[in-house]
C-alpha cells in the first residue's frame, strides 16, 4: 500500500495533469470560436454582397480597423482560401456553401471539445476532493487548493 506521502504527491500530480489539460481544451475552444466568428462575418458579407450590383460601393478592411473604398467589380466569382496559403476562385454561391460546410465541421469540433473540456473538469474536481480527503487524513484542517 502506498504511504499518504506518495498517495498525496501523486494524487497532486494528477490534479495538475487535469488542470493542465483544462487550459490546453479552453484555448483550443476559443481558437474554434474564432475560426467560427470569422467564418460568420464572411458568409453574413458574402450573402449581402451577393445581392449588389456591379459598381456598387464598398468598404475593404485592411486591418487595424483601416478601410479602403473600392467599387465590386465582378461578384460572381470569389476568391476562396482552401489552406495551407491557398486559394481558388469559386462562384459566389458555391463559396458560401462552403463556408457554412466548414463552420458545420467547426461547431461539431466545438462541441467534442466541450464535452471533453467538461469531463477534464470533472476529474479535477474529483481529484481535489480525493486531496483534500488525503491531507485531512494527515491531519490537515483546513484545504486550498488553488
Amino acid at each position: 500500500m502506498a504511504s499518504d506521502e506518495e498517495e498525496f504527491q501523486k494524487s497532486l500530480v494528477q490534479l495538475r495533469i487535469y488542470e493542465g489539460s483544462a487550459q490546453t481544451l479552453q484555448t483550443r475552444l476559443d481558437i474554434v470560436s474564432a475560426a467560427m466568428n470569422e467564418f460568420a462575418l464572411a458568409s453574413s458579407t458574402l450573402e449581402g454582397v451577393k445581392t449588389q450590383k456591379t459598381d456598387a460601393d464598398a468598404l475593404i478592411p485592411v486591418g487595424g480597423g483601416s478601410f479602403v473604398r473600392a467599387k465590386l467589380a465582378d461578384i460572381s466569382k470569389i476568391v476562396v482560401g482552401v489552406g495551407a496559403g491557398v486559394a481558388i476562385e469559386k462562384p459566389i454561391e458555391d463559396s458560401i456553401k462552403e463556408i457554412k460546410e466548414r463552420m458545420a465541421e467547426l461547431e461539431k469540433a466545438r462541441t467534442a471539445l466541450q464535452e471533453q473540456l467538461t469531463q477534464v473538469l470533472i476529474k479535477r474536481e474529483e481529484s481535489r476532493e480525493k486531496l483534500g480527503e488525503i491531507v485531512k487524513k494527515r491531519g490537515g484542517d483546513t484545504v486550498t487548493i488553488i
